[in-house]
């Protein structure tokens, strides 16, 4: 890891691939947050699926699956998990039997506020104290991921 930091300060960064960079970020970003959640005994993915619950009460599986880009599997093992650890509450959905609404527990709303003030902690040092307009920053990455979303439906379509 060392390595590669003083390798990265070296190389201009017009000559990194998005892609690479963006990879970079989300590696580092997931094994910030494992360490952050060690004492929930959650993992980074986890998390995601939290703030997606948090986002949107009651949510089902396939939602989460399709915010997320996780497989229904994926989802399924990682919803027992939070479960088990008393995080979320599932419960059939009495209008569709074969759905699941998911819902945060006061435990899991307490580990989602916190982790939100530690993810705004992250970007500010991230983003060295504000000298990086977080929130251009936010927008250009969001329009990238919209854009390869897109890219990638064009494919999906000729399949």
């Amino acid at each position: 890891q060392l390595v590669l930091l003083e390798e990265l300060k070296e190389i201009e960064a017009s000559d990194f691939p998005i892609g690479k960079l963006i990879m970079i970020i989300s590696k580092n970003h997931d094994s910030y947050w494992n360490h952050k959640l060690e004492e929930y005994e959650i993992k980074a993915s986890q998390l995601h699926l939290l703030f997606e619950i948090n986002n949107e009460n009651e949510i089902n599986q396939d939602k989460i699956a399709n915010r997320c880009n996780l497989n229904k599997g994926a989802v399924a093992r990682n919803i027992q998990k939070l479960e088990s650890e008393g995080l979320i509450l599932r419960e059939v959905d009495e209008n569709n039997r074969r759905q699941n609404k998911i819902s945060l527990t006061n435990k899991g709303k307490k580990i989602v506020n916190k982790s939100l003030k530690a993810l705004n902690n992250w970007e500010k040092e991230v983003s060295n104290n504000n000298s990086i307009d977080i929130k251009v920053l936010k927008y250009n990455l969001k329009e990238i991921a919209i854009k390869s979303i897109e890219m990638n439906k064009n494919y999906e379509s000729e399949e």
